[in-house]
């Protein structure tokens, strides 16, 4: 089979035959449907940093995954050929990706421990990316975020994890503002329910937010929802885009901000996302591309031309 294979930082993806995978005991084999392309993936690419965190290289890319079993292992009895599933990538499995080859490639391996079912009203594509962008934008939000109907809440970013973040915070009640810098897709933060968006959460007045949760991480991101969150207030960092940032520890101990990481989240998150939408009360925006097409889709992701979650079909 042919996969998309990660070998080195800066050095570009490679298009590798392997042998199909064939699954071990309390494993399964997953054809893969759908597979999302993350910031990760790009991060992974680019910078050094991620090499540590990678199992093996190389390794098919690819942790957002979707599909349906062609084979099961010995000892497997909860599953069956045929079952729809997701892989969650934060279990004592593994993470498809790095910890083993994702989905990037035409089938995966794996432990069943990491497998989600996926509702019947929920296509792939939405099964996959609800396995990152959805688990880890709803576990900023409802675990980290603790955010409760009446909170005023601030989401840097209105990407694929943004978009679904703003949404599950409207859900919970709470009155959402977005930062965005793109100003083309403010009418996507007014379309999940959000009040407004600016470019910045800067514009908006100090102490005026209860709960941030910055999906960019672009650094100087995290540290402006520093500067202007509410006496007490939380603040939640969601996204790579760097792996550094200086926060002013004035504004930290001044305003008394509990600044929290957050990193991926877990099976029952993911099920979460599939309730809201199974329910159609999240519809995330995706944009689909093909196998074929994965390299380019990544520079299109690393340029910043990308509207929502993107996500490779390989139906």
């Amino acid at each position: 089979m042919k996969s998309w294979r990660f070998t080195g930082t800066n050095e570009p993806l490679q298009l590798a035959e392997l042998p199909e995978p064939t699954a071990g005991p309390g494993q399964v084999v997953v054809d893969v449907k759908a597979a999302g392309i993350c910031h990760t993936d790009v991060g992974i690419l680019t910078d050094p940093g991620w090499m540590t965190m990678l199992a093996q290289v190389p390794v098919t890319l690819g942790h957002e995954d979707a599909g349906v079993i062609s084979q099961v292992g010995e000892g497997v009895d909860d599953f069956q050929v045929g079952d729809r599933v997701a892989i969650c990538p934060t279990t004592p499995a593994g993470c498809p990706g790095s910890s083993f080859d994702g989905g990037f490639g035409p089938k995966i391996v794996v432990g069943t421990q990491a497998l989600v079912r996926i509702p019947d009203e929920v296509d792939f594509v939405n099964g996959a990316a609800a396995t990152d962008a959805g688990m880890t934008s709803y576990a900023a939000v409802v675990r980290r975020g603790g955010v409760k109907a009446g909170d005023r809440v601030g989401i840097i970013g209105l990407g694929g994890l943004g978009q679904i973040g703003a949404r599950v915070a409207h859900l919970l009640g709470a009155e959402v503002h977005v930062a965005e810098i793109k100003e083309d897709i403010w009418p996507l933060a007014k379309e999940l329910g959000a009040v407004d968006a600016r470019r910045s959460i800067t514009d908006y007045p100090k102490g005026f937010f209860d709960v941030i949760v910055d999906f960019a991480g672009f650094g100087d991101t995290t540290a402006d929802a520093v500067d202007v969150i509410r006496l007490g207030g939380v603040v939640v960092l969601v996204g790579m885009g760097r792996l550094e940032t200086t926060i002013d520890t004035k504004s930290l101990i001044v305003n008394q901000c509990d600044l929290r990481g957050s990193n991926g989240g877990t099976p029952d998150d993911i099920r979460g996302v599939y309730e809201l939408m199974r329910t159609g009360k999240l519809t995330p925006v995706t944009t689909t591309v093909s196998f074929d097409e994965v390299p380019e889709a990544i520079e299109r992701l690393e340029r910043g031309d990308v509207v929502g979650r993107l996500v490779i079909s390989y139906e």
